[in-house]
């Protein structure tokens, strides 16, 4: 059955699991699963959620088990789910980790990759592109589907997601730490991703994906350019599918769905859903061509959109913003801003549309006035960071997720 622009949601949450004692990275997922299934499975299903198995032995996805009505609800139902999570791991001495990358975790020592079911198309990842790596096995976030019913749908929603995708980092991002050291980026997760395919360019593009306005187009301008790289490596075309896809929003047509990737994972479910509904509050608009129309926002160069993405990945809320025609999409007055400027704008124009937003708003005029996850973690460690302080920073973030509290990192 196809579902209709926002009728449904699939939400995704990527986690970490670290040793108690240590905060190293401990990669049991496969342990976890079978404590509840008695058996090793790549997903288990708890009623309206569901746990899952990722690339990287130590991180644990929790998702909506099949489309959700609606957002509300949903960081309870994620919430509760991790507690439970958290009690099984508390028997192996191990516990939950938000952010979207461990603060000093070294991927080329540390790496295991999953064991069980799909060993084949990790083992292809690995062998073609060495999944060691930060770009592959240190990098958390969430994901955010979006349905669409027919080709009319697919344009007006891929063309919205593509307009707003460039600044998301500017509220999501929560990765400014990496191998024990201030990488100078606030979402240094994003960076890492982007380069994690560079042996094929195609399969991750410039993140932001190109204009298209049909499936059709998708597959022509997308999907077959990136296969035809790829075919050399993978004759057996094992991964030759629309997962393959690794651009900061996909389109997975097996489910007629878009699937926004570009938000680092919170600190808590409530902040994850938060920054899922104002995004998806700021697409709806743009669909209905509230600031701009659909012409409009395709015409806008895909390459002049990635420069706005680097810029928000680098400085976040900070990231000045100074062309006018990405700007005049949404109407914004003035001719230059930083994204922390132009998300105030639009929180203004989209917080009292009705009461489903009420719970996020507070959350998201925290953001506004603290800054995004990354810049409160940075508050926390100082300038001069130690292993105690990182320390200190990631027992306040696993005390955060569970407690359904944000951090302030003061």
């Amino acid at each position: 059955m196809n579902h209709s622009l926002f009728s449904v949601y699939g939400i995704e949450v990527e986690y970490m699991i670290i040793d108690k004692d240590s905060f190293d990275v401990l990669p049991i997922t496969d342990k976890l699963i079978y404590q509840v299934a008695n058996e090793y499975l790549n997903e288990i299903e708890q009623g309206e959620i569901a746990w899952s198995n990722e690339l990287a032995l130590h991180v644990i996805e929790l998702k909506t088990n099949g489309p959700a009505k609606t957002l509300k609800g949903l960081p309870e139902l994620f919430l509760k789910n991790l507690t439970n999570i958290q009690k099984i791991l508390d028997e192996m001495n191990a516990k939950l980790l938000p952010g979207a990358m461990h603060p000093w975790m070294d991927p080329y020592k540390e790496t295991k990759l999953w064991l069980h079911d799909s060993k084949e198309i990790y083992d292809t990842y690995d062998r073609i592109f060495n999944c060691q790596g930060h770009g592959w096995s240190n990098l958390q976030s969430m994901h955010i589907n979006l349905p669409f019913a027919d080709d009319r749908e697919f344009k007006l929603l891929h063309s919205a997601i593509r307009t707003i995708l460039p600044i998301l980092p500017a509220m999501s991002a929560s990765s400014p730490i990496v191998d024990g050291e201030i990488t100078g980026l606030m979402d240094t997760r994003l960076e890492v991703y982007r380069r994690n395919a560079e042996r094929i360019p195609s399969i991750t593009g410039l993140i932001v994906p190109e204009a298209v306005s049909s499936e059709q187009e998708y597959q022509d301008v997308i999907l077959k350019p990136m296969y035809k790289d790829i075919a050399k490596y993978d004759p057996e075309k094992i991964l030759q599918e629309e997962w393959l896809n690794s651009r900061g929003a996909i389109a997975r047509f097996d489910r007629n769905a878009i699937e926004i990737r570009v938000l680092d994972t919170q600190e808590t479910p409530a902040v994850d859903l938060a920054l899922a509904t104002v995004t998806t509050k700021v697409i709806k608009k743009l669909t209905e061509g509230k600031w701009s129309s659909n012409h409009e926002q395709n015409k806008l160069e895909t390459a002049k959109l990635a420069d706005i993405l680097m810029a928000t990945i680098k400085d976040a809320e900070y990231a000045v913003i100074s062309d006018k025609a990405f700007l005049n999409l949404f109407r914004f007055p003035e001719k230059k801003c930083n994204a922390k400027e132009l998300w105030y704008y639009l929180f203004e124009n989209i917080m009292f549309d009705d009461e489903s937003y009420e719970s996020s708003q507070d959350i998201i005029s925290s953001i506004l006035k603290q800054g995004p996850l990354a810049r409160r973690m940075l508050n926390s460690v100082g300038k001069n960071v130690k292993q105690t302080h990182l320390k200190e920073m990631c027992q306040a973030l696993s005390s955060s997720l569970i407690k359904g509290e944000m951090y302030h990192g003061f």
